[in-house]
């Protein structure tokens, strides 16, 4: 605040204005320490590492082979739904972000927050002016003067102006204003974090749509094959080569896998429904594209951020910094309360005993007034300091807090890669044994050098083996998934 320049006041002369002079000083004093203590600066938690510092997810030893490069500072060239290489993701997902009510509701919460502060911002800037039309009737008794004689009933009619503006001298509608300006920052950011956040739920969901899809194929072909040996063991029965109980054991271990297929169907028509919601539509309305494992492709490399870029990336930790600069200026707002208020006001305006004198030249009225308010007793200002305190030290916690949740699930995310990776790696080793098992018993089965048995149990272990590796698979996709939502990355 500019610092006031020095009052150069008339000599005065008496006790009462000796009291008046050191009122007022009084007052100056207050206000100057009010602008002081409720104008500080805030300062930002030293929650996150600087960029020199090592990041805990950096690339070591542990990593597989099978795990995507991860690149410092990887600027992808457009959405990072895109280096899944699927059309059919990216238009749903195009769909989704102009037709999602969710998204729709935090556009809306976000203009919202725009008109209060721009409400705000006018009521600081400039004075607030009224027109003021009005008509009464009165009766004035003489009886009440101490005269006598009869009362007298008259009409009065009155049209005037009025202009008010409040100085804000102590900071609380500054205060008030940056309050509103950071809500409207957390508003912005929670619509960019709804707009990312559903585009990571249509991904997961439609790579969980593909894994379901996956699942039920390949459990379907190992019920035919377990059929078949079923099959076959009833009919060595027949022959007096193989026991019932051989036969009942196949024919309950097909019944099994056959059980097994209704929750699979329920759980990708579930998701079937997810993704027809996140999209904006009623389920079951308009088909969908049937996604499966081979519309997706691992990205050849993945972006990684050193903590301090994490805190630029991320949509929630912005917005909860911005709650932290609303509350800091809520709390300064709180203890503005404190020092003086001064209020210009201007009336200007006429009145008459009958309407069409009321613009006579005759009937012009106006006034002028100033009113400088010091508050000296207020039995809440302390309550509603301390809540206003305790707030500020919530948002500072809770603001630590989402830096670390951050941190944890970038982490977490990475640690899942890896994992991942090797776990693939290895189901694909053994999904190609398996398959090279099963071209080999076939070829064998041709020459008559082994028998159907032995072909079908082949083919299962191999349909097993492509199973798993499809799980895998689209665990995989699912933790690149949950490391572009980790990472903030738009």
């Amino acid at each position: 605040m500019r610092p006031l320049a020095p009052a150069v006041l008339p000599p005065l002369g008496g006790a009462r204005t000796r009291a008046a002079a050191m009122a007022l000083g009084c007052l100056l004093a207050a206000w100057l320490t009010g602008c002081a203590s409720s104008r500080q600066e805030l300062v930002p938690p030293a929650a996150v590492a600087s960029d020199d510092a090592p990041a805990p997810w950096s690339d070591g030893p542990h990593q597989s082979a099978a795990t995507p490069p991860r690149v410092a500072g990887l600027a992808l060239p457009g959405p990072w739904w895109e280096s899944l290489q699927s059309p059919a993701l990216s238009a749903l997902i195009a769909q989704a972000q102009a037709a999602s009510p969710t998204l729709a509701t935090a556009e809306a919460a976000l203009r919202q927050a725009e008109a209060l502060q721009n409400a705000q911002a006018a009521t600081t800037a400039q004075p607030q002016l009224d027109a003021t039309v009005g008509a009464q009737r009165q009766h004035t008794s003489p009886a009440a003067l101490g005269q006598s004689g009869e009362g007298r009933s008259f009409s009065l009619y009155s049209a005037g102006l009025q202009v008010r503006y409040l100085f804000d001298l102590s900071g609380a509608s500054q205060h008030t204003l940056q309050a509103l300006a950071a809500r409207t920052e957390w508003r912005r950011h929670e619509q960019t974090a709804a707009r990312r956040a559903l585009a990571g739920q249509i991904a997961a969901t439609a790579i969980a749509r593909a894994r379901w899809a996956a699942q039920v194929e390949a459990t379907h072909t190992l019920v035919q094959q377990q059929q078949a040996l079923a099959d076959i063991a009833q009919a060595r029965v027949r022959l007096g080569q193989a026991t019932p109980d051989e036969a009942l054991a196949l024919q309950a271990l097909a019944a099994q896998t056959r059980a097994s297929l209704p929750p699979l169907r329920q759980q990708l028509q579930q998701a079937e429904h997810v993704l027809a919601v996140l999209a904006g539509q009623p389920p079951g309305i308009q088909p969908l594209h049937a996604f499966a494992l081979g519309d997706f492709t691992l990205p050849t490399q993945l972006p990684l951020r050193v903590p301090s870029q994490l805190v630029r990336q991320r949509p929630d930790i912005q917005a909860s910094e911005a709650l932290l600069h609303a509350a800091h200026a809520e709390h300064g707002a709180t203890v503005a309360r404190r020092y003086p208020q001064l209020q210009l006001s201007a009336n200007l305006g006429s009145q008459a005993l009958t309407s069409g004198a009321l613009f006579g030249a005759g009937a012009a009225v106006w006034a002028l007034g100033g009113q400088l308010v010091q508050p000296l007793f207020n039995p809440a200002q302390q309550g509603q300091e301390a809540a206003a305190l305790a707030a500020l030290q919530a948002a500072s916690a809770q603001y630590q807090g989402v830096v670390l949740q951050a941190l944890r699930q970038v982490a977490d995310a990475l640690g899942a890669l890896d994992h991942g990776a090797q776990a693939l790696q290895a189901l694909r080793e053994a999904d190609a044994a398996a398959q090279a098992s099963a071209h080999t018993v076939q070829r064998r089965y041709a020459l008559g050098a082994a028998s159907y048995v032995q072909l079908v149990q082949a083919q299962q272990q191999a349909t097993q083996a492509t199973l798993l590796r499809a799980q895998a698979q689209a665990q995989q996709l699912a933790d690149c998934v949950a490391l572009y939502q980790a990472l903030g990355t738009p």
